[in-house]
């Protein structure tokens, strides 16, 4: 999967932009020739969708046969989910959802977030923590001009993320597109996290616990990107939450 993200949509983190960058002898590159790296790496089986200068979205079509790393992409209500991975327990959440019985993974997790952006009944972190497998999934709202990503915590399934050289977020499964493309400043999506747009990173395993950034050495002893990990020792302070959007966007939980 690829997502690219303009920086005034996605807002990424900014310990994930090295100074290296400027003086390496790769360059970060604009979102446009990093689409072209990833569909040539797949020039057989590989979709895409620009939504203008917004976003860009990419999926590499699955191999026949099982692969235990499925790759999904669905849209509904011009929302746009790239999923990969599986749910151990999908049918629990179909039935409690109330969806119906041929849902998969990707049109469920559309839903969880419709659900929450529109009724939000539960804080966003409790919903994804009740997700039970090996995933990875980036969802953009095109109507509303949000993004959210998530990883699951068992680490069956890598992610990547980083800055372009327009300032735009990159995140993609694919490590050799991620380097290529974001040059020093990328790093591994921390595990066991979610990223929203608004709201930025999280764990939605320790929701009460702040995130910090930790400067990441590559193999060349440069300090580039960074290491995004919880923070035990501190404590996000709770906001009383009022309307849906705070579920979505405020990250506190009850």
């Amino acid at each position: 999967m690829l997502a690219i993200f303009h920086k005034a949509f996605a807002h990424p983190p900014e310990e994930l932009n090295s100074a290296a960058s400027l003086y390496a002898s790769k360059k970060p590159k604009l979102p446009d020739d990093t689409l072209k790296d990833f569909l040539s790496a797949h020039p057989t089986n590989t979709f895409s969708m620009s939504f203008g200068h917004a976003a860009v979205l990419a999926y590499v079509r699955p191999d026949r046969g099982y692969s235990q790393n499925q790759r999904l992409f669905c849209a509904y209500d011009d929302i746009y989910c790239l999923f990969m991975g599986s749910l151990n327990n999908l049918c629990s959440l179909i039935r409690e959802y109330g969806l119906s019985k041929g849902t998969n993974e990707a049109m469920f997790v559309i839903e969880a977030y419709r659900t929450l952006r529109d009724r939000g009944p539960y804080p966003a972190d409790r919903v994804v923590k009740n997700l039970d497998g090996s995933f990875a999934f980036v969802i953009y709202d095109s109507k509303a001009g949000t993004v959210f990503a998530a990883l699951g915590s068992d680490g069956g399934v890598k992610l990547f993320w980083g800055v372009a050289a327009d300032g735009s977020v990159v995140i993609s499964d694919d490590l050799e597109v991620i380097k290529g493309g974001c040059a020093k400043s990328f790093a591994p999506f921390p595990t066991g996290c979610m990223f929203h747009s608004e709201g930025g990173l999280m764990s939605f395993e320790h929701p009460m616990k702040k995130m910090k950034a930790m400067p990441r050495i590559d193999s060349e002893g440069v300090m580039c990107g960074a290491n995004f990990n919880v923070d035990f020792y501190s404590r996000v302070n709770s906001i009383p939450r009022v309307g849906s959007e705070a579920n979505w966007t405020g990250w506190n939980s009850h």
